[in-house]
């Protein structure tokens, strides 16, 4: 079983916190949370938050063990970009674009990734030893 957290109209730009996903995606809630409030981005204590959020949601709803949960998956999209404008020279103006993000962390239990990414690697040796091609011979040049 799976507990979903989401944070929605975020205003940090999706670039910025994607950073903080990416460091934080297949790791234990104990060390991403750990590893997060250390961190020195604007975006770590809001995605601290959402996972521990998530796993309070597992523990709650589920009956899940907070030491076996897992941030299976971290996804991070735009949300709806404001658009301002600032005066510029010649009388003209460009756009800023204030852009925003959506955050949803997954966090499941340990067994249930493992076994995940055990049938994972048994399907890939499957497909290794059946695909198998066999050599070309190489052309010799006269």
């Amino acid at each position: 079983m799976d507990s979903i957290a989401k944070l929605r109209n975020l205003r940090i730009a999706p670039r910025k916190v994607r950073l903080v996903a990416d460091l934080v995606r297949g790791r234990s809630v104990t060390d991403a949370v750990a590893e997060l409030r250390f961190w020195q981005k604007r975006a770590a204590t809001p995605v601290r938050k959402l996972i521990e959020s998530a796993a309070a949601n597992a523990e709650h709803n589920f009956k899940m063990k907070p030491d076996t949960l897992v941030v299976k998956s971290i996804t991070v999209d735009d949300a709806a970009t404001m658009k301002r404008s600032m005066p510029r020279a010649f009388g003209r103006a460009t756009v800023i674009r204030k852009r925003g993000s959506h955050v949803v962390v997954v966090v499941g239990e340990v067994e249930a990734v493992t076994k995940k990414m055990a049938e994972k690697k048994e399907v890939n040796k499957k497909k290794e030893t059946t695909t198998t091609t066999p050599k070309k011979a190489k052309r010799v040049k006269k």
